[in-house]
């Protein structure tokens, strides 16, 4: 049983379940540099893909891109296992625990039992560390919580093999080979071409600026074309995504402005802190998406909130990204 695990407690489950496996193995990463690492920062509007019957918007990678890209690029040893029998997946993670290995976990939010039951919806891809057993119950270290908890092992059971889209098949992961010291230049470099390639450079009209940019339009047909009360809903469920659902588009820019001020220092280059400021303002103009948006949905309009001015703010978040993101590649290829 592991006795003890530096539980911090983060802005997003991925990147800070990350940051404290990597920490606990004597690795010390912050929240935003393993954030930044695994090229955490994305976009895309995929209307035929359909999470509660509703079209997918995501402001971040891929789920366990990060964990995976921050151990490639930083030469990390990591395992993941899904069991199709929730028995022998819980038998495994007893089997780790009893060795002292902290495990991550993919689970399904609505199930978590100390989440407070306005914030339970069906997520399956919401990351913790189990790090300890007692009695019937586990240790847990959830990021998004300010302090470790206990899980019973029946609803931790439930949370790991619950179904539905993203469903985490009692998916586990642990660090092995953890290297003492590391270069983190070469990765931080990597990394940030990686992003501003896919946010300004993949020829797809969903990801990246060109995805704000079809969404922006379909949020002004939504009205007409659905009607006020889908309209809402489509409205809603993006907001849900950016705010809601593991940080979301403002909070996964200020994530991002975070690990270009560090990064400022690491490869000292002070020019990364003009660009920190200018993503802060970047996620600043989501936010004030999000706040129209959500005054809308309730009913509670103020001035243009509406959904051509919606859209107009969203066309602004993808004009002010196109030109950071081209800018950031070229600053970080002309230092090597």
């Amino acid at each position: 049983m592991t006795p003890s695990f530096p539980h911090r407690q983060s802005a997003h489950c991925e990147s800070g379940v990350c940051a404290n496996l990597l920490t606990h193995h004597g690795l010390s990463l912050s929240e935003a540099m393993t954030f930044g690492i695994g090229s955490g920062l994305f976009f895309a509007y995929f209307p035929f893909v359909r999470i509660n019957h509703l079209p997918l918007t995501t402001f971040r990678s891929a789920p366990g891109r990060i964990l995976r890209q921050v151990a490639k690029r930083l030469g990390v040893g990591v395992t993941f296992r899904t069991f199709r029998d929730a028995g022998k997946g819980m038998a495994e993670l007893d089997r780790l625990l009893a060795e002292g290995v902290p495990v991550g976990a993919q689970t399904g939010v609505y199930w978590l039992p100390y989440f407070p039951p306005a914030l339970r919806f069906h997520f399956n891809a919401h990351n913790l560390v189990v790090y300890g057993k007692e009695g019937d119950s586990y240790r847990i270290s959830d990021p998004v919580i300010a302090e470790p908890v206990l899980c019973g092992a029946v609803d931790l059971e439930r949370a790991r093999f619950a179904r539905g889209p993203l469903a985490p098949n009692g998916k586990l992961f642990f660090l092995t080979n953890v290297p003492k010291r590391i270069d983190p230049v070469p990765a931080i470099r990597e990394a940030i071409r990686e992003v501003c390639r896919l946010m300004t450079r993949i020829p797809i009209p969903l990801i990246g600026v060109r995805g704000m940019r079809y969404l922006a339009g379909r949020m002004e047909s939504w009205p007409s074309r659905l009607g006020e009360r889908k309209a809402l809903l489509h409205l809603g469920n993006v907001i849900r995504m950016q705010e809601e659902v593991g940080t979301g588009g403002g909070g996964f820019r200020f994530i991002y402005a975070a690990f270009l001020q560090e990064a400022a220092a690491v490869l000292d280059e002070h020019g990364l802190l003009d660009f920190s400021k200018r993503m802060t303002t970047i996620g600043d103009h989501w936010r004030d998406f999000a706040v129209a948006g959500a005054r809308l949905c309730k009913g509670r309009p103020q001035g243009n909130d509406d959904f051509p001015a919606l859209a107009r703010i969203v066309r602004e978040c993808a004009d002010a990204e196109h030109g950071f993101f081209r800018e950031l590649d070229s600053l970080v290829r002309s230092r090597g």
